[in-house]
């Protein structure tokens, strides 16, 4: 097996099949249908645009995957969008290059993975396939050989963040490419979300014998703002995939790169119950918490994410938390858990 190629030893260990873990999200709320103000991340790229560094944007919110200060992929919330669906692709994907027009928006920290003097000549969405067929410029290709498969993960997962498209096609200088051009990752089929993000191998298991589950923990920025960062583990299969994605939760981050626990040595998973309206219920017990104490939003905001993206329909499930035997859950936000709560509609909206 050649190790230079990560990407051929997930195909195996049958990381292409990976459903669709995650849909668009917003982690505090929905969207207010009165007149709001602006919000934090839109009014700061407001005042940068007035400034000269950065365009102004006043559109919706879109989740572009950029690469942190640890050199992760995450999720961050831009107010890049217009709602046409082409045009969107676009706009996201050069979001994505470094040093790029929208470099001035991205949030103290962030920077994008696609090589500088990247240029985006087209995006086409078949909207009936769910395709998108993305056109870069002869720059795409001047990036190192191990950054290959970040920047795969990172357009990938910023298209899909969509419902509307779920497959992604490449050209380069009017040619499809049959493989990725500098260190030859296959691309025989559309790229998709199996693809994973931020993949590691869990402790105990191996590549040919493994099942991903995408986990959520948490990091913060220089600055010090909260956000959650996904993580695709392959590990030995559980017969519930949620399961297994909430053992994983609790067994925290593997690596020292910026993650952080968001659960404590005494969490445990009791329990998992489905019922026929697509409502999960997590049970979970820790005794670090006492009767009616306010738990930490990042805690119960990784549970939701992590069982809701490994349901096998993030969209249409929400997710019930009870800790200690308590069906009323409140965390230090004020949101009640022990309520069905779907997967909000934007994730990390980061201050600049």
């Amino acid at each position: 097996m050649n190790l230079k190629h990560p990407w051929r030893m997930t195909s195996v260990a049958g990381l292409l099949s990976l459903p669709l873990l995650l849909s668009g999200c917003s982690l505090f709320g929905n969207e207010s249908a009165s007149i709001d103000p602006p919000p934090s991340t839109l009014e700061q790229s407001m005042i940068k645009a007035v400034s000269g560094k950065a365009p102004v944007s006043t559109g919706q919110l879109r989740a572009v995957f950029l690469q942190d200060h640890n050199g992760l992929l995450a999720p961050v919330s831009l107010p890049i969008a217009t709602g046409d669906v082409q045009a969107d692709a676009k706009s996201a994907l050069e979001t994505l290059v470094e040093g790029g027009p929208y470099a001035g928006l991205l949030p103290e920290g962030f920077k994008g993975v696609l090589p500088q003097g990247t240029e985006v000549k087209s995006v086409t969405v078949d909207k009936n396939n769910k395709l998108a067929v993305v056109e870069f410029n002869k720059s795409f290709a001047n990036y190192k050989p191990q950054e290959e498969r970040k920047l795969m993960e990172s357009l990938t997962w910023t298209l899909t963040d969509r419902p509307d498209i779920k497959n992604v096609q490449i050209w380069m200088d009017g040619k499809r490419l049959n493989e990725m051009p500098v260190d030859g990752t296959p691309l025989d089929h559309p790229l998709t979300r199996a693809v994973g993000i931020n993949l590691e191998v869990g402790q105990g298991a191996t590549p040919l014998d493994s099942s991903p589950v995408t986990v959520y923990f948490s990091s913060s920025s220089p600055a010090g703002v909260q956000y959650y960062v996904p993580v695709t583990r392959l590990v030995n299969p559980e017969k519930d995939r949620i399961q297994s994605a909430l053992h994983q939760l609790i067994q925290g981050p593997q690596t020292k790169d910026g993650l952080q626990e968001v659960m404590t040595g005494e969490t445990a998973l009791k329990s998992i119950e489905r019922s026929k309206d697509n409502v999960i219920t997590v049970s979970l017990s820790d005794d670090m918490f006492a009767k009616g104490e306010a738990v930490p939003a990042e805690f119960l905001e990784s549970v939701v994410l992590t069982a809701a993206d490994n349901s096998g329909d993030a969209a249409k499930t929400k997710i019930r938390i009870e800790l200690n035997g308590e069906k009323s859950v409140i965390g230090q936000n004020n949101q009640n858990y022990g309520e069905p709560v779907a997967k909000p509609q934007h994730i990390n909206e980061i201050p600049l």
